[in-house]
């Protein structure tokens, strides 16, 4: 009887066994699956909170018009005049503008796509005035000069950029009082070559050819030095005067400029 017992239990131990294993195994795997999934669920989770916290603020809405105003004055103006005034006025007298209007910022450069001239409040103790219909040196060099000289007799210091970029033409000027301090222009060839190189112009690397010297042949590897000079324009209005395209207008649009013609008939 008790082997009967004995041997009954044995294979009673042997089944629990065999039914105990898959069960230990199930329970092993499931316990690993759960573990990858919540790491997998956390290494998320903390991805998820860290891109929340670098994501950038959102900026504030503006109204079209709004964004307009605040944005710089782009594209550049192709040609300019700096003028040491705080006193628009005066300019306007002494451009001898035809329908003078005052105006914002955003109505004068619209001025100056219909071909009119937009003279500016004051940036920064100079008002400047842009304009396509300003004398460009490339059509005529004497014309040029007679105009800025005549505006630095009435206006004092007067200085006078040019750019065409789709050929690298390019001018720049400075006139005190009736006097040309510097000046050069350049459209293929050089068109005007006075006064000294100032420090600017040769911080900047601008290349200055004289009236005899041929340009440079430039090879294909070769960087332009027409190009390279209407490249730094800017750069040298900035250091001299005050560079157009770098105005925040939103700080200016309370003030206005005028608009206006100039007369074809203005003996320069």
């Amino acid at each position: 009887m008790f082997a009967s017992l004995d041997d009954a239990a044995g294979v009673l131990s042997t089944q629990l066994g065999n039914n105990l294993m898959p069960l230990l195994l199930m329970l092993l795997i499931g316990i690993v699956l759960g573990g990858l999934i919540g790491g997998l669920l956390t290494l998320h989770l903390w991805r998820r909170d860290r891109l929340t916290t670098r994501r950038p603020a959102r900026r504030p809405e503006y109204s079209p018009r709004d964004r307009r105003i605040s944005s710089p004055l782009v594209p550049a103006p192709t040609r300019w005049l700096a003028v040491r005034t705080g006193n628009p006025y005066l300019v306007q007298v002494a451009l001898g503008l035809h329908k003078p209007t005052l105006c914002s910022w955003e109505e004068g450069l619209y001025a100056v796509a219909e071909q009119k001239l937009f003279i500016s409040p004051p940036v920064r103790g100079w008002v400047l005035v842009l304009g396509s219909r300003l004398p460009d040196p490339a059509d005529d060099v004497d014309r040029a000069f007679r105009f800025i000289l005549a505006l630095s007799r009435k206006l004092g210091h007067v200085q006078f950029f040019s750019l065409n970029r789709a050929v690298n033409h390019h001018a720049w000027v400075k006139a005190d009082h009736g006097r040309i301090v510097r000046a050069y222009a350049w459209a293929g060839r050089t068109l005007w070559h006075q006064g000294d190189i100032t420090p600017a112009e040769i911080e900047l690397g601008m290349k200055c050819y004289p009236y005899a010297e041929a340009t440079e042949r430039v090879g294909f590897a070769q960087f332009d030095p027409a190009a390279l000079n209407a490249d730094r324009l800017s750069l040298l209005a900035a250091r001299w005067s005050v560079d157009p395209a770098t105005i925040d207008a939103r700080t200016l649009k309370e003030n206005q400029g005028i608009s206006g013609e100039l007369s074809r008939s203005r003996p320069y």
